[in-house]
Protein backbone atom coordinates (compact mmCIF):
# COMPACT_ATOMS: atom_id res chain seq x y z
CA UNK A 1 0.00 0.00 0.00
CA UNK A 2 1.45 3.24 -0.74
CA UNK A 3 1.94 6.29 1.36
CA UNK A 4 -0.99 8.09 -0.34
CA UNK A 5 -3.34 5.20 -0.06
CA UNK A 6 -2.50 4.46 3.51
CA UNK A 7 -3.40 8.50 4.70
CA UNK A 8 -6.41 8.23 2.57
CA UNK A 9 -7.91 4.95 4.40
CA UNK A 10 -7.18 5.72 7.92
CA UNK A 11 -8.34 9.65 7.80
CA UNK A 12 -11.60 8.13 5.77
CA UNK A 13 -11.76 5.47 8.45
CA UNK A 14 -11.76 8.35 11.31
CA UNK A 15 -14.00 10.57 9.51
CA UNK A 16 -16.45 7.82 9.25
CA UNK A 17 -16.10 6.79 12.69
CA UNK A 18 -16.49 10.87 13.91
CA UNK A 19 -13.14 10.61 15.35
CA UNK A 20 -12.65 13.50 13.46
CA UNK A 21 -16.41 15.35 13.40
CA UNK A 22 -18.04 16.86 10.99
CA UNK A 23 -16.49 20.36 10.15
CA UNK A 24 -13.52 20.10 11.77
CA UNK A 25 -10.51 21.84 10.34
CA UNK A 26 -8.07 19.75 8.86
CA UNK A 27 -4.30 20.96 8.36
CA UNK A 28 -2.02 19.44 6.31
CA UNK A 29 0.49 19.82 8.74
CA UNK A 30 -1.29 18.22 11.34
CA UNK A 31 -1.92 15.10 8.90
CA UNK A 32 1.46 14.57 8.44
CA UNK A 33 2.40 14.68 11.71
CA UNK A 34 -0.37 11.95 12.73
CA UNK A 35 0.16 9.60 9.68
CA UNK A 36 4.16 10.24 9.17
CA UNK A 37 3.59 10.96 5.47
CA UNK A 38 5.22 13.67 3.64
CA UNK A 39 3.25 16.78 1.71
CA UNK A 40 2.16 15.19 -1.80
CA UNK A 41 0.81 11.81 -0.60
CA UNK A 42 -1.11 13.98 2.14
CA UNK A 43 -2.57 16.32 -0.52
CA UNK A 44 -3.56 13.70 -3.36
CA UNK A 45 -5.15 11.63 -0.02
CA UNK A 46 -7.28 14.21 0.32
CA UNK A 47 -7.97 15.07 -3.19
CA UNK A 48 -9.54 11.55 -3.37
CA UNK A 49 -11.38 12.39 -0.17
CA UNK A 50 -12.81 15.44 -1.37
CA UNK A 51 -14.62 13.33 -4.82
CA UNK A 52 -16.08 11.56 -1.93
CA UNK A 53 -17.83 14.61 0.17
CA UNK A 54 -16.29 13.47 2.73
CA UNK A 55 -13.93 17.06 2.97
CA UNK A 56 -13.84 20.55 1.48
CA UNK A 57 -11.12 22.66 1.15
CA UNK A 58 -11.22 25.97 3.34
CA UNK A 59 -9.05 29.12 2.58
CA UNK A 60 -6.03 27.07 1.88
CA UNK A 61 -7.04 24.50 4.94
CA UNK A 62 -9.75 21.65 4.81
CA UNK A 63 -12.81 20.80 6.61
CA UNK A 64 -14.39 17.63 7.05
CA UNK A 65 -17.73 18.30 5.30
CA UNK A 66 -20.69 19.32 7.66
CA UNK A 67 -23.67 16.56 7.35
CA UNK A 68 -25.83 17.86 5.47
CA UNK A 69 -29.91 17.27 5.85
CA UNK A 70 -30.94 18.15 2.26
CA UNK A 71 -28.20 15.78 0.94
CA UNK A 72 -29.97 12.71 3.08
CA UNK A 73 -32.99 13.73 1.73
CA UNK A 74 -31.28 13.31 -1.91
CA UNK A 75 -29.37 10.09 -1.04
CA UNK A 76 -32.33 7.92 -0.05
CA UNK A 77 -34.34 8.91 -3.21
CA UNK A 78 -30.79 7.47 -5.27
CA UNK A 79 -30.80 4.88 -2.91
CA UNK A 80 -34.10 3.88 -3.96
CA UNK A 81 -33.45 3.87 -7.03
CA UNK A 82 -30.75 1.95 -7.74
CA UNK A 83 -31.63 -0.88 -4.66
CA UNK A 84 -34.64 -1.24 -5.83
CA UNK A 85 -33.14 -2.51 -9.59
CA UNK A 86 -30.59 -4.64 -7.55
CA UNK A 87 -33.14 -6.31 -5.25
CA UNK A 88 -35.14 -7.12 -8.38
CA UNK A 89 -32.30 -8.78 -10.04
CA UNK A 90 -31.58 -10.31 -7.21
CA UNK A 91 -35.11 -12.22 -7.04
CA UNK A 92 -35.01 -12.68 -10.53
CA UNK A 93 -31.96 -15.49 -9.76
CA UNK A 94 -32.41 -15.75 -5.66
CA UNK A 95 -29.52 -17.94 -3.99
CA UNK A 96 -30.56 -19.38 -0.79
CA UNK A 97 -27.06 -19.96 0.28
CA UNK A 98 -26.28 -16.55 -0.44
CA UNK A 99 -29.07 -15.21 1.67
CA UNK A 100 -28.03 -17.26 4.22
CA UNK A 101 -25.02 -15.64 4.28
CA UNK A 102 -26.59 -12.71 4.70
CA UNK A 103 -29.14 -13.39 7.35
CA UNK A 104 -25.84 -15.02 9.58
CA UNK A 105 -24.62 -11.26 9.50
CA UNK A 106 -27.93 -10.02 11.04
CA UNK A 107 -27.94 -12.77 13.55
CA UNK A 108 -24.48 -11.81 14.76
CA UNK A 109 -25.62 -8.82 16.44
CA UNK A 110 -27.09 -9.07 20.02
CA UNK A 111 -27.29 -7.01 23.06
CA UNK A 112 -23.86 -7.89 23.77
CA UNK A 113 -22.27 -6.84 20.67
CA UNK A 114 -20.74 -3.61 20.17
CA UNK A 115 -22.04 -0.44 18.50
CA UNK A 116 -19.41 -0.14 15.98
CA UNK A 117 -20.21 -3.93 15.17
CA UNK A 118 -24.23 -2.88 14.92
CA UNK A 119 -22.79 0.23 12.35
CA UNK A 120 -21.25 -2.17 9.97
CA UNK A 121 -23.41 -5.26 9.78
CA UNK A 122 -26.42 -2.33 8.67
CA UNK A 123 -24.19 -1.39 6.22
CA UNK A 124 -23.31 -4.67 4.65
CA UNK A 125 -26.78 -6.03 4.82
CA UNK A 126 -27.38 -3.06 1.81
CA UNK A 127 -24.22 -3.56 0.19
CA UNK A 128 -23.84 -7.66 0.29
CA UNK A 129 -27.72 -7.41 -1.28
CA UNK A 130 -26.95 -5.43 -4.13
CA UNK A 131 -23.72 -7.54 -4.94
CA UNK A 132 -26.31 -10.40 -5.15
CA UNK A 133 -27.84 -8.91 -8.15
CA UNK A 134 -24.52 -9.69 -10.36
CA UNK A 135 -24.96 -6.23 -11.31
CA UNK A 136 -21.24 -3.94 -10.79
CA UNK A 137 -22.79 -0.50 -11.36
CA UNK A 138 -25.59 -1.10 -9.22
CA UNK A 139 -23.19 -2.63 -6.59
CA UNK A 140 -21.04 0.00 -6.85
CA UNK A 141 -23.53 2.97 -6.49
CA UNK A 142 -25.23 1.36 -3.38
CA UNK A 143 -21.84 0.90 -1.82
CA UNK A 144 -20.97 4.71 -2.89
CA UNK A 145 -24.50 5.35 -1.43
CA UNK A 146 -24.17 3.40 1.99
CA UNK A 147 -20.41 5.01 2.47
CA UNK A 148 -21.90 8.73 2.03
CA UNK A 149 -24.68 7.63 5.09
CA UNK A 150 -22.11 6.38 7.29
CA UNK A 151 -21.42 9.48 9.30
CA UNK A 152 -25.21 10.57 10.07
CA UNK A 153 -25.75 6.44 10.75
CA UNK A 154 -23.14 6.40 13.07
CA UNK A 155 -25.46 9.15 15.33
CA UNK A 156 -28.16 6.98 14.73
CA UNK A 157 -27.26 3.70 16.15
CA UNK A 158 -27.69 5.35 19.38
CA UNK A 159 -31.31 4.35 18.96
CA UNK A 160 -32.46 1.07 20.68
CA UNK A 161 -35.65 1.31 19.09
CA UNK A 162 -34.37 2.44 15.67
CA UNK A 163 -31.87 -0.55 15.19
CA UNK A 164 -34.56 -3.06 16.37
CA UNK A 165 -37.05 -1.89 14.17
CA UNK A 166 -34.20 -1.71 10.63
CA UNK A 167 -33.69 -5.31 11.76
CA UNK A 168 -37.13 -6.26 11.70
CA UNK A 169 -37.33 -4.70 8.05
CA UNK A 170 -34.07 -6.45 6.97
CA UNK A 171 -35.60 -9.53 7.25
CA UNK A 172 -38.84 -8.95 6.17
CA UNK A 173 -36.81 -7.72 3.31
CA UNK A 174 -35.00 -11.30 2.64
CA UNK A 175 -37.59 -13.53 3.55
CA UNK A 176 -39.14 -11.62 0.36
CA UNK A 177 -35.73 -12.27 -1.46
CA UNK A 178 -35.60 -15.75 -0.40
CA UNK A 179 -38.97 -16.73 -2.13
CA UNK A 180 -37.90 -14.43 -5.02
CA UNK A 181 -40.74 -11.95 -4.51
CA UNK A 182 -39.99 -8.84 -6.37
CA UNK A 183 -42.62 -6.73 -5.85
CA UNK A 184 -42.70 -7.52 -2.04
CA UNK A 185 -39.25 -7.19 -1.30
CA UNK A 186 -39.08 -4.09 -3.43
CA UNK A 187 -41.72 -2.73 -1.73
CA UNK A 188 -40.12 -3.84 1.59
CA UNK A 189 -37.07 -2.28 1.10
CA UNK A 190 -38.74 1.31 -0.47
CA UNK A 191 -40.56 1.62 3.24
CA UNK A 192 -37.18 0.77 4.87
CA UNK A 193 -35.32 3.11 3.20
CA UNK A 194 -38.05 6.10 3.07
CA UNK A 195 -38.82 5.30 6.64
CA UNK A 196 -34.87 5.07 7.61
CA UNK A 197 -34.54 8.82 6.31
CA UNK A 198 -37.45 10.45 7.80
CA UNK A 199 -36.08 8.65 11.14
CA UNK A 200 -32.60 9.91 10.53
CA UNK A 201 -33.57 13.55 9.17
CA UNK A 202 -35.95 14.13 11.89
CA UNK A 203 -33.21 12.87 14.60
CA UNK A 204 -30.43 15.11 13.52
CA UNK A 205 -32.83 17.78 12.89
CA UNK A 206 -34.16 17.99 16.55
CA UNK A 207 -30.62 17.06 18.23
CA UNK A 208 -28.63 19.80 15.79
CA UNK A 209 -28.25 21.92 19.09
CA UNK A 210 -26.90 18.98 20.91
CA UNK A 211 -24.59 17.69 18.10
CA UNK A 212 -23.00 21.35 17.85
CA UNK A 213 -22.44 21.26 21.54
CA UNK A 214 -19.99 18.08 20.61
CA UNK A 215 -18.33 19.88 17.56
CA UNK A 216 -20.57 18.63 15.28
CA UNK A 217 -21.91 20.61 12.23
CA UNK A 218 -25.35 19.89 11.12
CA UNK A 219 -26.68 21.71 8.42
CA UNK A 220 -30.27 22.23 6.46
CA UNK A 221 -28.83 22.72 2.85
Amino acid sequence: MSQMQNVERQLREMILGLEVGPGEKLTERWIEGRFGASRTPVRAALLRLETEGLVGRDGRGWTVSPINLAELEQIAVYREAVEVAALRLTCAHVDGSAIDVIEAMLDSCDENTAREEWHRVGMDFHIELARLSGNEFLFRAVRDAMTRLSRARWLEVRDEAALGRAWAEHRAILAAARLGDADEAARRLSDHISGSRDRLVTSLANDRRGLRARGFAVVAA
